[in-house]
């Protein structure tokens, strides 16, 4: 079995080759950047699941916290809190997953909730793939309050840094972990970049 940071490591690598993209880009908050970052192409490749559903794990390990179930708001979370209601079966300890919808149910329950029939007082963790300035996080976090459950913090996959961790902290009093920073993350890529070029030769 690979140790937890190798197989942080090679989500890192697998991030840089499957999701970085550089160019001009409008993020979800609004604003431009030079990178963008689609985690979707990563999240759901079959090497990557088994990795996400760890390291969050861990994560949730190192918060101390003990949910009883993981999501967050559709699509992003989606494969993440699969990943970990997967993985958590090898702990010995499992995790429900379940997926906040952007709109409520236009028929039946009318919920925003889905995959947990009674979600009142359950202790749960908001999953994320990108955090900008917290938005996306911060509408799961209410819609899962709303419907009684107790938020223990929040985990994402990329942090961009943009105030999202101030946010959730302000607002919820909720934590914010990550597994990597966008900074972390261009650094790693960068060190895959130069390993993969060819080496200077003098003739």
């Amino acid at each position: 079995m690979k140790s937890a940071e190798a197989e942080r490591e090679r989500l890192a690598e697998l991030l840089c080759l499957r999701s970085v993209r550089f160019g001009d880009f409008v993020l979800t908050s609004g604003e431009r950047s030079h990178v963008y970052i689609d985690c979707k192409p990563t999240t759901m490749a079959p090497e990557a699941m088994r990795l996400v559903g760890r390291l969050f794990l861990r994560q949730m390990e190192e918060g101390g916290w003990r949910p009883e179930a993981v999501g967050g708001l559709t699509l992003g979370a989606d494969p993440i809190a699969f990943a970990v209601a997967r993985e958590s079966l090898e702990t010995g300890r499992p995790i429900q997953a379940f997926v906040i919808r952007k709109e409520a149910k236009k028929h039946g329950t009318q919920r925003y909730i889905e995959g947990m029939d009674e979600p009142a007082g359950r202790p749960v963790v908001i999953v994320e793939d990108v955090c900008t300035k917290g938005g996306s996080t911060a509408v799961a976090i209410e819609r899962a309050q709303e419907a009684g459950m107790k938020v223990l913090g929040a985990i994402c996959l990329v942090d961009r840094e943009m105030g999202g961790e101030q946010l959730l902290r302000q607002r919820f009093g909720i934590e914010l972990r990550r597994i990597f920073t966008l900074s972390e993350l261009l650094a790693a890529g960068a060190g895959i970049a130069s390993a993969a070029a060819p080496a200077n030769r003098s003739e």
